[in-house]
């Protein structure tokens, strides 16, 4: 009776190595696979404007009008599905030390979403008349679809204002 216990077992597991190796795919007859993709090297551009670019205040100006432009290294564009811009305003605010009032630099930043290109409406508006030296104009997040539908991101464009 002891004997049956180990020769049942080894029974149970021949059976579950056989069937183990059925369920193997034979070789040759696996199924293809998709083509795996490889996404194209992106510039994101503002006017002549990438990656980081220091401009002065006229041009900031008129570049606030122009589309966000991507295109990969062949100069093959790109829609912009949406994108993300952040106005960071440099200012100053007034700080009480002591009996002393200290002016000390600040910055304010504003955010939205866009799904068009360029900005319109309020954002347009705003930048146009508070946009001054050391300001920035940072586009992120930026999602673009090629001529076959694939989504993929940009590379971040930011735009500083010079004197």
């Amino acid at each position: 009776m002891n004997n049956v216990v180990p020769i049942a077992l080894a029974v149970m597991l021949s059976a579950t190595a056989g069937t183990i190796q059925a369920q193997k795919p034979k070789p040759g007859t696996t199924k293809p696979t998709a083509q795996k993709f490889k996404p194209p090297r992106l510039s994101s551009m503002l006017g002549v404007h990438t990656d980081s670019a220091t401009v002065v205040y006229e041009e900031g100006i008129q570049l606030i009008n122009l589309p966000l432009r991507i295109t990969d290294d062949k100069k093959n564009p790109y829609s912009v599905s949406s994108y993300q811009l952040m106005y960071k305003q440099a200012g100053v605010t007034e700080e009480e030390r002591g009996d002393k009032t200290v002016v000390v630099p600040a910055t304010r930043s504003l955010v939205q979403l866009f799904r068009e290109t360029p900005i319109t409406g309020i954002w347009k508006k705003t930048i146009s008349e508070q946009l001054k030296p050391g300001d920035e104009l940072y586009f992120f997040d930026i999602i673009v679809k090629d001529s076959q539908g694939r989504f993929m991101f940009a590379p971040d464009l930011k735009i500083r204002i010079g004197k």
